[in-house]
């Protein structure tokens, strides 16, 4: 199983950043509010760092956390959606009037 699976919606909303916005990233930090949504950015503003795990692929679009934040979920496996709603972040789905949000799913 992946790590990070998404929704018909989230795969569809990633879409419309590529084409927009060419090379996209996705990244749950683990900083403010615990990393409590994934931000999505041009690849050249957010390159990998030391501290990021990558999940996996979604949509041809890498997706990253933050290390310590995966240690103390526990390592889990996300599924990737969208929500109404601009999120309180920079993140470029925004402008759609819809941000991405993660929730954990069980491991089996």
């Amino acid at each position: 199983m992946k790590r990070i699976e998404a929704t018909p919606a989230a795969v569809e909303a990633i879409g419309r950043l590529r084409e927009r916005h060419g090379p996209i990233v996705l990244h749950q930090s683990g900083g403010c509010c615990a990393g409590s949504a994934p931000m999505c950015l041009s690849a050249e503003e957010l390159p990998a760092g030391a501290g990021d795990v990558e999940l996996g692929e979604v949509a041809g679009v890498p997706f990253l956390i933050d290390i310590d934040l995966h240690r103390a979920l526990a390592e889990p496996d996300f599924t990737l959606d969208v929500a109404p709603g601009r999120a309180d972040t920079f993140s470029l789905e925004g402008a759609d009037g819809v941000h991405f949000t993660t929730r954990i799913r069980p491991q089996s």
